[in-house]
């Protein structure tokens, strides 16, 4: 099974930085449309995020369930859905001793790519990875997929610099339209 697995800030919602509370949630315009075309393409969808904020004891991990749980409605109201989000809540600078640490899933390091993967029966040659800055890029090449830079987010700046991604697109609407040309 193929899968698109998105950045979640900048990519598939508003980059503002740390989100502490589930009202700073926003989707991109298109965003949700663009999953649901994924979805009806016969595309398995995941969500991989760095979410440092808990370890730097902005929010716990419960808080976190409960901005994801705003971003799944928010796209359920428009007609979409993910298969799974994924999130890593460490940070090697962190105060929160539990969670500061070096650990393989956050990107860009693999993890979070190969665990949605092994969970789903997702082959990772067949999937991409779509996303705003080099980290989600880089951690799609760790797990063996391509990769799609979109403009949004920290993308303007991520275009700037040797990125290697596969694909340059203006937004995940973009991305999705040229994915799923390539894939027809």
């Amino acid at each position: 099974m193929k899968a698109v697995f998105l950045d979640r800030d900048g990519t598939l919602i508003v980059e503002r930085g740390y989100i502490t509370v589930p009202e700073g949630v926003e989707l991109i315009p298109g965003a949700a449309a663009a999953v649901a075309r994924l979805r009806d393409a016969g595309w398995k969808v995941f969500v991989v995020t760095n979410q440092g904020a808990v370890a730097k004891g902005m929010i716990t991990e419960d808080e976190l369930g409960l901005i994801h749980l705003r971003m799944l409605a928010l796209l359920a109201e428009a007609g979409a859905q993910v298969d799974g989000v994924y999130y890593c809540p460490h940070h090697p600078q962190g105060d929160q001793v539990r969670y500061s640490v070096e650990c393989d899933c956050r990107k860009p390091r693999p993890g979070l790519l190969e665990r949605a993967a092994g969970e789903h029966e997702v082959d990772l040659a067949e999937s991409v990875m779509i996303g705003d800055t080099l980290r989600d890029l880089e951690a799609g090449r760790a797990a063996g997929v391509r990769g799609v830079l979109v403009l949004t987010g920290h993308g303007a700046e991520t275009v700037a610099e040797p990125h290697g991604a596969d694909y340059v697109a203006a937004d995940l609407a973009a991305a999705v339209e040229w994915l799923l040309g390539q894939s027809s």
